[in-house]
């Protein structure tokens, strides 16, 4: 059996992990533009020095020998021939495969910014040859528009405070991580930035970059505001890498690669795992999407669950938010129970009894009750005593034997 993964990152490196578990004989090889495995997720941390180029790397420090894989390094897939079992690599080499695993992830997207055509001084925050760029902009710029504030804009943010460079962020949502947090979770987030120096733009779209010899010096927004600008990266949106699946046949969406629970695509020997859904995932979910893939590719059933889609932690200036669900309630048919004192905000949104979701800021200690209570939708209206103060002994009793079980 030969399995041929696409994609060095959370979803393809796990998925090989998975595969080498289930079976260890079959030949693995393993296609990437990347020649190093490097976490996206502390990308800020190369860019500020806090870390190497080896100390993000999340795998072992020989992974390819240690799981017997083939790497084929700096490649990329331009076509797919799904009836013929053949991936079509640059310089149209042809590599057959029994079972695929498709884990490109994504790209960023380039807004059409009236300006932005004639400009050169702008990038996305995606890789490491993005970050290897951005970190001799400070030698050239002092004025930073980071353009989003989600996950991503915050970490490339982060990224440049202590490089002596103004730090501006805009964001056409009306507050930053605006899909994990709510108003007040975020106003924790902007109040420290503030501190740290970074202005901050909410509620507003670019409208215009201008641009003198062939770079951008100013940017006007939608309200009017004109913001200098040395260096512009956008982190406002990224598109998936399915270019090369333009003639294969296989399903796409308008966001990306179409595939199910189990990690099966339209074709039954081709799977996918990671952003190259489109639908914006975290770490943790491309983890487990890539796991759960190559179970299922290796005969194993493995199935995805909603609840880790759910989940999002996250640490920025010291401060330590966990966003559990939904956190913002779609209507007044959901109960909101909030706890904020002191430094610490915790909010519950939960619907005839079951919790939906939840925030905590500042002390993440009742998290692993919650995402407990979320996982398993228990009715927690029978549990008398206050939402906050809820423990496991609530929804267990020790049986004769001194098992746990659940009360049902």
């Amino acid at each position: 059996m030969r399995y041929v993964v696409i994609g060095s990152s959370a979803a393809g490196i796990n998925a090989i992990r998975e595969l080498r578990r289930y079976d260890d004989e079959g030949e693995i090889v393993l296609v990437s533009k990347d020649e190093s495995i490097y976490s996206r997720c502390i990308l800020h941390q190369y860019l500020s020095g806090e870390r190497t180029l080896e100390r993000l790397n999340f795998a072992e420090y020989d992974f390819d020998k240690v799981y017997n894989v083939k790497w084929m390094k700096g490649r990329e897939a331009i076509g797919l021939r799904p009836k013929d079992h053949v991936l079509v690599l640059d310089g149209n080499e042809e590599l057959p495969y029994d079972k695929l695993l498709i884990a490109t992830g994504s790209h960023t997207f380039i807004p059409p910014i009236k300006g932005l055509s004639e400009a050169d001084n702008y990038i996305g925050f995606r890789n490491i040859d993005d970050i290897e760029v951005l970190k001799k902009v400070p030698e050239k710029a002092k004025n930073i528009v980071v353009l989003g504030s989600g996950l991503i804009g915050i970490d490339c943010a982060t990224g440049f405070l202590h490089m002596g460079v103004k730090v501006t962020l805009v964001d056409f949502a009306g507050w930053l991580l605006n899909k994990q947090l709510d108003e007040r979770a975020a106003k924790t987030y902007i109040d420290a930035f503030k501190e740290q120096g970074v202005e901050q733009y909410y509620g507003v779209a670019v409208n215009e970059v201008r641009v003198k010899d062939g770079r951008i010096y100013e940017i006007v927004l939608s309200d009017g505001t004109v913001l200098p600008c040395g260096y512009l990266v956008m982190t406002a949106g990224v598109r998936s890498n399915v270019e090369f699946l333009a003639d294969s046949g296989l399903e796409l969406s308008r966001f990306g690669l179409v595939y199910d629970e189990f990690g099966r695509t339209s074709d039954p020997d081709i799977f996918g795992a990671g952003d190259v859904s489109g639908q914006g995932l975290i770490w943790p979910v491309a983890v487990k999407e890539g796991m759960v893939a190559a179970a299922n590719m290796a005969g194993k059933q493995e199935k995805m669950t909603d609840f880790f889609a759910s989940k999002s932690t996250m640490s920025f200036l010291g401060i330590n938010t966990m966003s559990l669900g939904m956190v913002t309630p779609e209507d007044d048919s959901y109960r909101v129970d909030t706890y904020d004192k002191d430094g610490v905000y915790k909010k519950v949104v939960s619907k005839d009894g079951v919790i939906v979701g939840a925030l905590l800021q500042g002390d993440l200690a009742y998290g692993g009750v919650l995402q407990q209570m979320i996982a398993r939708k228990l009715d927690v209206r029978r549990v008398k005593k206050p939402l906050f103060d809820i423990d496991y002994s609530d929804f267990f009793h020790v049986e004769e034997d001194h098992q746990f079980a659940y009360k049902e």
